[in-house]
Order: C-alpha cells, then sequence, then structure tokens
C-alpha cells in the first residue's frame, strides 16, 4: 500500500497526555475551515474488522493522493483523546456505541444513552456531541455490525425459528451464552424479555460471541449465544441469526470519524463515502471470516475487495 508506514501504540499515554481536543474557550475554533492535510493518520481499534475499515480507508485514501499511517490502540479511552488533538486523523467506528461513549464522557457515566435503533436520531446525537470536541462524523453506510442472537440451525429448524418474536412466541425455556453483563443490559436478558418475550432461565457467563459460548450452544448446554451480525464464524458451528425483527439493538452502523482540523475536507469525505455506496454487513462478515478463519492479511483482504468493487486501480 502505497505511502503506509508502521507506526505502533507504544507512546500513546504520552500521547494523549497531550490536548484531547479544543478547551472550552477555544471550541469556536471547530466553526473554522475543515483542514485538509496531506498526510493522515489512520486509527484501529485493534480488532480484525477495525483493521479491515483501517486498511480499507488508508487505501482509499492513497488514491485519492493521500499518504497514510496506520496506528493500531486498542482501547478507546486512548484513541478518543489521540484522534480529538489530532495525532490520529480518521478512525472507523460505530454509530451508537460512540454516541453513548462521548455522551457518559461528556455528561457523566449515568448519562441518559442516546443511541437508539434509529440510525437518524443517532446521528444526530452523535454529531452534537462529537462538534464541539473537534470531530466530523462522516455519512454511515449500510453496514451494521450489531448485537446479535443466533441459535443451532437444527434447533432454528425443530420449533420453525426465524427471527426472535418466533422464539419469544415458541415459549421455550433459553439459556443465554453471553457476558455477565446481560443481566442488566437493556438490549441484553432485559430486553429479550420486556420486547420479545423470551424466557431467559439464566445467563451462562462465557462472554460475547467467545469460541466457549458458541460451543456451549453447539453442544446444547445452552441454547442461544449474544454475538454480533458480522460474526465470520457462526457456520463452523452450525449457528444462525435470528432476526431482530423488533429493532431492539443500536443502529451501530460504520461510521468515519475525522479530525475536522487535519481531515475534515470534503476530499476526505468523497474519498471514504465511495465505500458506503458498496459496503454491507455480509461483506464485512465475509471479510472477517477471510482473515480469522483463512488467515489472510487484512490488508490484503482489503485491497482484493476494494479492487472487486472497481474502487481501487
Amino acid at each position: 500500500m502505497r505511502g503506509r508506514a508502521a507506526v505502533t501504540a507504544a507512546g500513546l499515554l504520552a500521547l494523549t497526555a497531550c490536548s484531547t481536543g479544543p478547551s472550552l474557550e477555544n471550541r469556536g475554533e471547530v466553526t473554522a475551515s475543515p483542514g485538509d492535510s496531506h498526510h493522515l493518520t489512520i486509527g484501529s481499534a485493534g480488532f480484525t474488522e477495525s483493521d479491515l475499515l483501517a486498511q480499507m480507508y488508508a487505501q482509499l485514501l492513497n488514491q485519492a493522493g493521500y499518504k497514510t499511517s496506520l496506528l493500531t490502540v486498542a482501547n478507546r479511552e486512548l484513541y478518543e483523546p489521540a484522534l480529538e488533538s489530532g495525532q490520529i486523523d480518521v478512525v472507523p467506528e460505530y454509530a451508537a456505541t460512540l454516541a453513548d461513549w462521548l455522551n457518559a464522557k461528556t455528561h457523566g457515566a449515568d448519562a441518559t444513552p442516546v443511541g437508539s435503533p434509529d440510525l437518524d436520531t443517532t446521528m444526530k446525537a452523535l454529531r452534537e456531541l462529537a462538534a464541539p470536541r473537534g470531530l466530523t462524523v462522516l455519512p454511515p453506510g449500510r453496514a451494521v455490525d450489531q448485537n446479535a442472537f443466533a441459535v443451532t440451525a437444527a434447533y432454528a429448524r425443530q420449533h420453525h425459528l426465524k427471527t426472535l418474536s418466533d422464539l419469544g412466541a415458541s415459549k421455550l425455556r433459553v439459556r443465554l451464552a453471553a457476558g455477565d453483563e446481560c443481566v442488566q443490559r437493556p438490549y441484553c436478558e432485559p430486553g429479550l424479555k420486556k420486547v420479545y418475550g423470551i424466557d431467559i432461565t439464566g445467563i451462562d457467563p462465557k462472554g460475547v460471541g467467545t469460541t466457549q459460548a458458541k460451543r456451549a450452544v453447539q453442544e446444547g448446554r445452552d441454547q442461544m449465544v449474544l454475538t454480533t451480525t458480522t460474526d465470520a464464524t457462526l457456520d463452523q458451528f452450525g449457528l444462525v441469526l435470528l432476526a431482530d425483527d423488533k429493532h431492539l439493538q443500536n443502529a451501530d452502523y460504520v461510521v468515519p470519524v475525522v479530525n475536522r482540523s487535519r481531515a475534515g475536507s470534503a476530499r476526505v469525505a468523497k474519498a471514504l463515502g465511495r465505500l458506503n455506496d458498496v459496503l454491507t454487513t455480509a461483506d464485512l462478515a465475509d471479510m472477517n471470516r477471510q482473515v480469522d478463519s483463512w488467515r489472510r492479511l487484512p490488508a490484503d483482504v482489503a485491497r482484493t475487495y476494494l479492487k472487486d468493487k472497481g474502487l481501487l486501480k
């Protein structure tokens, strides 16, 4: 990939001790003309999907004439302040999750969440929270990485299940493999009970989408697992997703977030916006599979995808 430099996060603790965005007295500056730096640092959160998105962003920006570097930082508490300060210029994010994170950072941990299943409402709240921090949230595409629930294909066939509503109507008793926080999270056990009427008999605390959690469902110790819509390994365990037909989950659409003063130009938005026209949730799941199961490099998978879609020469 042209212009790519190897960058690590070794100095990020010192990096984020610097300015974390416009101070209260300087926040009027976020209305200044957006910047267009020639060299842009693309951030990744260090998991497969984020690496893939960062690679696609970098390759599209390279083609648009920018030089890019990649910086991997697995902790939002570190990379978001770095994005505000301009030491990271572009990062792939998830609309509802980032909206709630910025809301808690702005108004306190007990603030009422602003992310919702409605994309327009979520984006409005996210942009209002991001702008005072010198951040611009670019338009979302079609791809969404939401929490999702899976059962075995055999279980779904036996009980005629395609949706979570079907599971609620079946009155089946369900033990759920998930993180231990599922007991209190509104999108998890409480929501499944309230919105869908699913009889959750207990939470098996094996984590979100972990191998152990999926194996517990595969082997019949649990009946359902909490995972994500872009989980690339469901087939390996004989699992299928049940549709969230009543929209319990928040609108975690993929969105590029940029530092306005360095990467807020229309040229950056145009380069990254090309991906919105083609990238789907299924595409992300397939690329995740290529990296996680086939052991292909994210840079190679990203390049092949962009070329196949006519986005890269």
